[in-house]
């Protein structure tokens, strides 16, 4: 656990100067880190070819940007915070130099108790600060269906809990979706389900998370430098 919030910030600080210096010392191409997509069917690519879901678009636009990542695609469909958490510590290689986390999708569509899945994002979390390991975390809006009190206390959990383990945040994982604010315009960048996003939606959602992707390679590179060092 963290002692406290300053210190977390303080941390936070001191590998993002330190990543400033790696990189100007750095040749060119920079070393290769490898970042795990843990999530459910968003992250995993359902209903869509091989290259069009998120993990084979988003290693397209880091390559693209010479970012040196190796994007490890561990999404699986139908998964709850609950199987992420049972299946996290062998997720977690030795040779994995940080996390990207994007649960909480089926919890809401099962109705599971928020207090339920914001304590399995705490364990996952967990397991990666065991690691020393930087995480992006991804949250999702509820809908209204179970009522205000659930849908504040689901939206709430990802934000608190970003800010405990002190990781990087992108507020919700479809949101680019909606890019004019009104979340009926994000249903022509969805498929049929009315669930999953079309190619054309998961690219808007790559170019709306690739820098905080980006951002969380450089927070590992420079936490592998820090290590070495």
């Amino acid at each position: 656990m963290r002692t406290s919030r300053s210190y977390g910030a303080r941390r936070r600080e001191a590998k993002a100067a330190l990543a400033t210096l790696f990189l100007l010392a750095a040749p060119a191409a920079a070393d290769e880190v490898t970042l795990v997509a843990m999530g459910d069917s968003l992250t995993q690519g359902y209903g869509l070819p091989e290259a069009e879901g998120f993990v084979p678009q988003m290693q397209d636009w880091l390559d693209a940007r010479d970012a040196g990542v190796d994007l490890v695609n561990a999404g699986v469909s139908g998964d709850t915070t609950a199987g992420g958490l049972a299946r996290v510590e062998w997720s977690l290689t030795p040779e994995v130099d940080g996390m990207i986390v994007a649960l909480g999708g089926n919890d809401l569509l099962r109705g599971i108790d928020p207090a339920v899945s914001r304590e399995n994002l705490r364990g996952i979390l967990e397991a990666a600060e065991a690691r020393d390991l930087p995480v992006l975390l991804v949250g999702l809006e509820a809908t209204g269906n179970y009522g205000a009190d659930y849908k504040a206390a689901f939206d709430a959990m990802y934000p608190d809990l970003a800010e405990a383990y002190d990781t990087l945040y992108a507020e919700n994982f479809l949101g680019p979706l909606a890019g004019d604010g009104d979340p009926e315009s994000a249903r022509r960048f969805l498929q049929s389900d009315g669930i999953h996003p079309t190619g054309e939606g998961v690219a808007r959602i790559v170019e709306a998370l690739g820098p905080k992707v980006r951002d969380l390679a450089e927070a590992a590179r420079a936490e592998t430098a820090e290590t070495d060092g």
